[in-house]
């Protein structure tokens, strides 16, 4: 059962080279395909070499984890960001769980290394109110039959909860496991944000998501929540996703 993992990148030179370097450790054998969404910093070259492919998109998430999959050779796709760090044994979990042909494809949980307690709704108590929602977001390393994938029309493209929606679609065409070995994920966007103000953010938009709001009014909300200058030195201290949508949505 070959499993490809898709990485969709944009201006991640400070840690690139050492996850791909990772992944081969954890996940070998498997196909690594890293998707550029327009870096202006070294990402790219960083990357060649240390990848099966190496392939370059617009910047959108969902058409970078798209583009990958449609090049991806394996009959698994698992998305990966590339601020996390995965479990020993991660890709054994994977294949074990789709031998039962009922399974659709999962999730895994994820750990944040901090040990405020406010860190404990993120990696906790949400994985509760996910499972309950039916909701994950792509940080929680999604996986899905390349069958599965197809048949759902990949990840719609639409700015904001991607994820969510294609977790929920998938969903619709079969089981879906939570498994239960953690990811270590970063941390960077809780403290560049601010984690309470974080915390709130993430929890009103899963809410007003599951009341039927709609991603561009979600994405408009999201920014206009984040205490940003209106200045590009600032947006650029931003994690990738939120420059991006900072960008698209206040017309920088």
């Amino acid at each position: 059962m070959q499993v490809s993992i898709i990485v969709p990148v944009i201006d991640e030179a400070k840690q690139i080279q050492a996850f791909l370097l990772h992944l081969k450790e954890r996940a070998p054998g498997a196909e690594v395909i890293v998707v550029d969404g327009g870096s202006s910093d070294h990402t790219v070259d960083l990357a060649r070499g240390l990848c099966d492919q190496l392939l370059e998109s617009s910047r959108s998430r969902p058409l970078q984890m798209n583009l990958g999959a449609e090049h991806a050779k394996g009959e698994v796709l698992w998305f990966l960001h590339a601020d996390s760090e995965i479990p020993k044994n991660s890709l054994e979990e994977i294949k074990s769980e789709l031998l039962n042909d009922e399974t659709a494809g999962g999730c895994f949980r994820i750990r944040l290394l901090k040990g405020e307690w406010i860190y404990r709704i993120h990696d906790g108590l949400a994985h509760y109110a996910g499972k309950m929602l039916r909701v994950r977001c792509g940080d929680h390393g999604l996986f899905a039959r390349r069958s599965v994938f197809e048949a759902v029309g990949g990840y719609p493209n639409v700015p904001l909860m991607e994820d969510v929606e294609f977790f929920r679609a998938i969903q619709r065409v079969g089981k879906v496991v939570w498994l239960p070995s953690r990811l270590i994920i970063s941390y960077r966007r809780h403290e560049q944000i601010g984690i309470y103000r974080y915390t709130f953010i993430c929890a009103l938009m899963i809410a007003l998501y599951c009341c039927g709001a709609n991603s561009n009014f979600l994405a408009n909300l999201y920014v206009k929540l984040i205490p940003l200058r209106n200045d590009h030195d600032h947006v650029a201290e931003l994690p990738p996703v939120e420059a991006m949508i900072f960008s698209e949505f206040r017309g920088e």
